[in-house]
């Protein structure tokens, strides 16, 4: 059997942090895992047309809930003269029931960003987009970007084909085993007619320490 690690949990504490950053007491705890994940789904649905959320990172004070959106297109989160900001944070609120803070933070080269990757070669593959073609292309773009490695990976009934397989492609190293290597790492999926097919993408930024 194979042991796998999520390459993100693996290197907590070394150079990467949690998502959502708060202390809570027994009685609390719970509700504000339960919060955290309604913000993330309510903040996802909202941008899934196409991809542009990159990560949401959760802090919480006393009185206070501090969300940051990283996005690769901070003008569709923002919308006109800030109105998509303001109904986002009045919704926001109605979940946490404590004033919400939001910070937009623009992801300057999106092609580094795994999630946005794996959502973009989700999107192509329900489009019915040839997968060698998506995957190739994707890897080629973030190599151009200045990433070390990529290693991207589908799986399900590929091309409609009767039997599900697996199919990757590599650029450069991708070290797993090297908790100074800055990997990020998502998996997403893609709902096709054939079913669902599953994308996850690894992406070596250089050592970190």
């Amino acid at each position: 059997m194979g042991q796998k690690v999520n390459p993100i949990s693996f290197r907590l504490q070394v150079h990467k942090n949690w998502s959502s950053r708060w202390f809570a007491n027994k009685r609390d705890f719970a509700k504000w895992i339960a919060e955290d994940t309604k913000i993330r789904e309510i903040i996802e649905k909202r941008f899934n047309s196409r991809p542009t959320i990159n990560g949401i990172e959760i802090e919480r004070s006393a009185n206070l809930v501090t969300i940051t959106i990283h996005t690769a297109k901070a003008g569709v989160v923002i919308g006109r003269g800030g109105a998509g900001v303001t109904e986002l944070k009045g919704i926001l609120e109605k979940v946490t029931s404590l004033p919400v803070r939001l910070n937009i933070e623009e992801v300057k080269r999106p092609e580094l960003a795994a999630k946005l990757v794996a959502e973009n070669i989700a999107h192509q593959l329900e489009r019915r987009i040839n997968f060698r073609r998506a995957i190739k292309m994707a890897a080629q773009n973030t190599m151009n970007a200045g990433a070390k490695g990529v290693r991207i990976q589908v799986a399900g009934r590929l091309n409609n084909a009767e039997m599900a397989r697996r199919e990757k492609v590599i650029e450069g190293s991708v070290p797993l085993h090297t908790l100074r290597a800055d990997v990020d790492f998502h998996i997403a999926r893609a709902h096709t007619a054939a079913g669902i097919i599953g994308v996850k993408v690894w992406i070596y930024k250089g050592e970190r320490i």
